[in-house]
């Protein structure tokens, strides 16, 4: 699986200066502004415990954040623990406390640690606030302010009102690093209203996608095909173009790795050209084809007949289809995650819309030669007209190595 969360010294060296300021909650009273916590070392630990709970909910509790709670005596003694299930069932937080009733275990007067705000409104499920005052809780430390609309400091409010001490750990503390790196997806989309756009490449050393003749299969070895499938589980979605739709006839799904739930997947095909008897129109799951075309047609109807989800978002100008639209709409339907596996020429009109947040790239130690690139950028007469990107990590992948950058904010 991804190891982004659990080398939390490293990403907190590498996190994203741009993110902080809107992770915190409005009005949210940090444990830097209480000054020092009752035992930081203990509470470094227990919060720690509930980020590898919250890691559980990876592949299971989208579009929901994923997030996890301790609760702990003044004694140190876990009196239960949770993470957040699929959408729809239980929060952290009510799963910490049904732990806790189960083993007969009171939780009056503990401290609660929980990796996200807990809520305050009515979704799907009642607030967690309001479960933890009726509990009984004394204390509350929270990883994160969640920047939801609906929740947004009213969490952290409604339970200092009852008398629950409340604190927010700071933005650099390793714990909320790794929370704000585990639901990066969610809280960009609640601040963006679109998923984070995770860009997926697997190359040669010298830079080479694909053979000329279109072969890619395998380039990296199997140790780097099973942690990309690691980060396909992460997504609530997963996208390629028609081009590679046709040359790999992929699946897109999770394989190599156990997962709950598998990402939806999607296509960019302008006019429609995929065939009705492509693997990404088997199950599992729907296909969703973004197209430009006013009216499907013949061939929009057999691949209606097949299962697809048909979307137009046409770009007038260049006649093909709008990517910003066509990402924006996969926020509106909840995506948190976008996972990108395409090829150099959609990789490149991504990139040069501004659109990818993050380059996950598996190097292979191998020469190719002639090839398709990893991005078509077109022709650019300057260096300073080269997207601008910055190390986030770095780190052997059985005999590759993998790469992830985050582009620099202008």
């Amino acid at each position: 699986m991804p190891d982004d969360t659990a080398d939390t010294a490293n990403i907190a060296n590498l996190a994203d200066a741009a993110f902080p300021a809107w992770f915190a909650s409005p009005g949210a009273l940090r444990c830097s502004e209480r000054g020092a916590s009752r035992d930081a070392s203990r509470d470094d630990h227990w919060m720690a415990e509930a980020v590898r709970l919250a890691e559980l909910g990876i592949g299971l509790t989208d579009p929901n954040p994923r997030v996890g709670c301790v609760i702990v005596d003044g004694e140190g003694r876990v009196l239960g623990q949770g993470h957040t299930q699929p959408a729809g069932q239980a929060h952290a937080e009510v799963m910490a406390l049904r732990d806790a009733q189960s083993q007969g275990r009171d939780p009056r007067g503990a401290t609660a640690y929980v990796t996200l705000e807990p809520c305050a409104h009515h979704g799907r499920t009642p607030p967690c606030c309001d479960a933890l005052i009726a509990a009984g809780i004394a204390r509350v430390v929270v990883a994160l302010g969640d920047p939801n609309p609906l929740v947004a400091g009213e969490g952290l409010a409604r339970m200092r009102a009852a008398g629950i001490a409340a604190e927010v750990l700071p933005e650099d503390h390793p714990s909320a690093v790794a929370a704000r790196e585990l639901n990066i997806g969610f809280l960009h989309r609640m601040r963006t209203g679109r998923p984070f756009v995770r860009m997926k490449i697997a190359a040669s050393i010298d830079g080479r996608s694909a053979l000329a003749n279109g072969v890619s299969q395998w380039i990296t070895g199997p140790d780097a095909r099973r942690d990309g499938h690691a980060w396909r589980r992460r997504a609530g979605a997963v996208l390629t173009g028609i081009g590679t739709a046709r040359d790999d006839d992929p699946r897109l799904d999770v394989r190599e790795v156990p997962t709950t739930l598998q990402p939806r997947r999607v296509l960019v095909d302008s006019r429609l050209e995929l065939l009705p008897q492509a693997r990404l129109l088997d199950p599992p799951g729907q296909l969703l084809i973004y197209h430009s075309l006013a009216a499907p047609g013949e061939r929009g109807a057999a691949l209606v007949e097949r299962g697809a989800e048909l979307v137009s978002v046409a770009d007038p100008v260049r006649g093909k289809v709008d990517l910003a639209a066509a990402i924006l709409d996969l926020g509106q339907r909840q995506v948190n995650e976008l996972h990108i596996e395409a090829g150099y020429k959609l990789n490149g009109s991504l990139l040069k819309a501004g659109l990818v947040d993050e380059l996950l790239v598996y190097v292979a130690p191998k020469l190719l030669g002639e090839g398709r690139g990893m991005v078509d950028l077109g022709g650019l007469t300057a260096l300073d007209q080269a997207p601008a990107l910055r190390w986030v990590d770095v780190r052997p992948v059985g005999g590759d190595l993998r790469l992830r950058l985050r582009p620099v904010p202008a």
